[in-house]
């Protein structure tokens, strides 16, 4: 079970389905981020193409994404699409789950220690967390390396935040990118190796200043040399990059050497 916080979804939205009955017509689904709520998908919007078979499409208890298209609450109706969804939605909404389901879970948790509801856990600081990150599951990753100053400003118990930020820092793994490439670089002259170990010392120094990034340099042969940068996302991987790397060849460059560099 996943919560969402409105009791109904909104047009265009997309949404987990997980079809109950499929009937030569339509396939019914329940929509349990939002209380097992009831849909439908009519055959028409099972796909864009002719449909000979609907269950070589959608089949009992299967689990997908389809688009909301029409609500009818006095009905309690809810009309969806499989065929409107494309397949970045998909794999989006799909990715949403999941990190929404890991993050039920560590609320569970906070619920069993406190001898609280789930319900109770997501009012006192789910929903709190979800206001100032916009998503749970973010500020999770952000107290991830033990920081927990991040929920400062979350408008929760102080006790349930510290509890929180706790199990984040023990059991949510801070997600990573890598950047990995190779250097060649040439310097002549009798100083050449110590312009080298400069350049090299320089751009690793740099890299030290981001506390939540990594960099690797080491040979692979001269003039052959590993650079390798582990970052939280690709934004700071490139940034990093791009000052290692720029310190390195200024280095070089001013010594008279050539640098060149190769993602791999």
């Amino acid at each position: 079970m996943v919560l969402k916080r409105a009791k109904w979804p909104n047009r265009d939205e997309y949404v987990v389905a997980i079809a109950t009955k499929v009937a030569p017509y339509g396939a019914y689904v329940k929509l349990p981020e939002y209380g097992e709520k009831e849909g439908f998908i009519h055959i028409s919007e099972i796909s864009s193409t002719w449909v000979r078979n609907i269950r070589n499409h959608i089949s009992e208890n299967q689990r997908t994404i389809v688009k909301v298209l029409q609500i009818d609450e006095q009905k309690r109706h809810i009309d969806c699409s499989l065929r409107r969804v494309s397949t970045e939605a998909r794999r989006s909404k799909n990715n949403e789950w999941k990190r929404a389901q890991k993050a039920e879970k560590l609320l569970e948790l906070i619920a069993k220690e406190n001898g609280l509801t789930i319900d109770q856990v997501y009012e006192q600081i789910g929903w709190p967390m979800e206001d100032y990150f916009g998503e749970i599951y973010k500020g999770l990753e952000q107290a991830a390396d033990g920081d927990a100053s991040v929920f400062d400003e979350v408008e929760a118990p102080k006790a349930l935040r510290d509890q929180v930020a706790k199990l984040a820092e023990d059991r949510i793994e801070i997600p990573s990118v890598e950047i990995d490439g190779e250097m060649k670089i040439h310097v002549p002259g009798p100083a050449g190796v110590e312009v080298i170990k400069k350049a090299l010392s320089t751009g690793l120094a740099k890299g030290k200043t981001k506390e939540k990034s990594s960099v690797e340099i080491y040979t692979l042969g001269s003039p052959r040399y590993k650079l390798r940068i582990i970052s939280p996302d690709y934004v700071e991987a490139e940034e990093v990059l791009s000052d290692v790397l720029g310190l390195i060849t200024k280095t070089i460059e001013k010594g008279t050497g050539t640098i060149s560099f190769e993602r791999k």
